[in-house]
């Protein structure tokens, strides 16, 4: 497939839709033009907030509305209406699509859902998309699919990019990770359709498609079309997959031999700094002394049972109930030098606030990058950290192993050895750490680049969708 193919007689137009941001860019067959789609950043988070009134926000706006509604708010919770049983007495079905005559009855979930609850946030949503036994949520109460939870955001992608050209949008080169977040056989597959379907669903009715590393590698020849005959190795380090492409440049030319994805990205980084540096400093491991019917009782408190709900911060408000915040109040008035982490505990539960705990954890993981030590501050629960870099690296030690090998499992499905490499490029927001740098830096020596890490894949799906590559020259 020719590289510098004729020119298209429309824009190219190429969307990155991401786990945890999302950016597009515009290409004319000379200029790529970034679209802005949060103002003046081109980058937005792949967010999407329903208020009970089932109005929609997405990007920043949606999630300064879920924090402003969860500051301080008790959780209070209810039998949940899953929806209708239907027992039929013919054959036949509704208009409906449902079946037909037959006696209804109500059906319940487990006593979770949150009646008081001012909506619901949504964010990466991408990871479920090739989770073959979820398909739709409760939102109130109405059932969602994962499409619906999905195409908002979408839409407001569409309508950025018609406002930065002038004119309707109805087509698109779509990203998509090498493999989707999961361990089911054809996730893949049912990925696509879904992310297809929510695409059509946003008004892109004409799709094609391009693996989100190739893409990152087709913007970097584009920038530097001067090179030729080159074995090029992407690696794109992102927020929820790390993907790999081995691609061969031959003249005008270029072919993908190989590529690669497993889910690491940044987000399970960020995770292991909260649980290795933020959780002793509000409970873990501390004991528990208390009165249960007359006796006294001493154990470790029960930590383990709100570690997942703080690490995954747009549910971390379910912690705002009494049978967790019960037993964070009874230690907390304890005499004793960790009743404070306690009381910091109770502050994050009752304000909400694992968001904020998140952006500093990537504020300081960004400092790291250009900086030997770094300062963790996080001001609303009265947490400072100084934190050598070295130290960092210990702690995701074993992220750092599993990135090795997917390195070594892309040369081999490309059946290719690290000299075989000309180039290796860089992309995506973790590719920046340290760490990351170095194990490339040792295994492909003075052959490495850094590749705008939060906008290549964009930019390559913008010039993939202008010459219009097809998904079969593409992976």
């Amino acid at each position: 497939m020719q590289f510098t193919s004729q020119k298209s007689s429309r824009l190219g137009i190429g969307i990155d839709f991401g786990t945890s941001n999302s950016a597009a860019a515009v290409f004319d067959g000379e200029h790529i033009t970034l679209v802005k789609l949060a103002a003046p950043d081109s980058v937005m988070p792949s967010a999407h907030y329903i208020d009970k009134a089932y109005q929609s926000s997405i990007g920043q706006l949606a999630i300064d509305d879920y924090i402003t509604g969860n500051r301080g708010r008790k959780v209070e919770l209810s039998l949940e209406l899953l929806g209708e049983a239907r027992s039929g007495t013919g054959g036949g079905e509704s208009t409906m699509g449902g079946p037909g005559e037959g006696d209804t009855a109500n059906v319940y979930g487990q006593a979770f859902n949150d009646s008081s609850l001012p909506g619901r946030l949504f964010r990466g949503t991408k990871r479920l998309l090739g989770n073959t036994t979820t398909d739709r949520t409760i939102v109130f109460e109405k059932a969602f699919r994962l499409v619906a939870l999905v195409a908002p955001i979408l839409v407001g992608i569409r309508k950025s990019i018609e406002k930065a050209i002038g004119n309707q949008v109805d087509y698109a080169c779509l990203g998509h990770p090498v493999n989707f977040e999961g361990m089911e056989s054809g996730r893949n597959n049912i990925a696509l359709k879904r992310l297809g379907e929510a695409y059509g669903y946003a008004g892109i009715a004409e799709q094609s498609l391009c693996p989100e590393p190739t893409a990152a590698t087709i913007s970097f020849l584009h920038n530097h079309p001067q090179s030729a005959d080159e074995l090029v190795l992407t690696v794109d380090f992102g927020g929820g997959t790390l993907d790999f492409s081995v691609l061969r440049r031959d003249g005008t030319s270029f072919h993908v031999q190989a590529t690669h994805g497993i889910a690491l990205g940044g987000d399970r980084i960020d995770q292991t700094i909260f649980r290795e540096l933020v959780f002793p400093l509000l409970g873990r491991g501390e004991r528990w002394t208390r009165t249960v019917e007359g006796s006294e009782v001493d154990t470790l408190f029960p930590f383990g049972e709100y570690e997942e709900l703080l690490i995954n911060w747009p549910i971390s408000y379910m912690l705002n109930q009494n049978k967790y915040t019960v037993a964070v109040m009874q230690r907390m008035d304890e005499s004793d030098p960790g009743a404070e982490k306690f009381r910091r505990l109770y502050d994050l539960i009752q304000q909400n606030y694992s968001y904020q705990v998140f952006e500093a954890i990537k504020e300081f993981k960004a400092q790291l990058s250009v900086e030997e030590s770094a300062l963790l501050d996080i001001p609303e629960i009265d947490i400072q950290i100084m934190v050598e870099r070295w130290e960092f690296e210990t702690m995701i030690s074993d992220l750092l192993f599993e990135f090795e090998q997917g390195i070594t499992t892309v040369l081999k499905k490309a059946n290719c050895r690290p000299d075989d490499i000309d180039l290796v490029l860089r992309t995506g927001g973790s590719s920046l750490i340290p760490a990351v740098k170095e194990i490339l830096d040792n295994q492909f020596r003075n052959k490495v680049v850094e590749h705008d890490p939060f906008t290549s894949v964009a930019a390559g799906l913008a010039i993939a969708g202008y010459y219009q590559y097809a998904e079969s020259e593409l992976n």
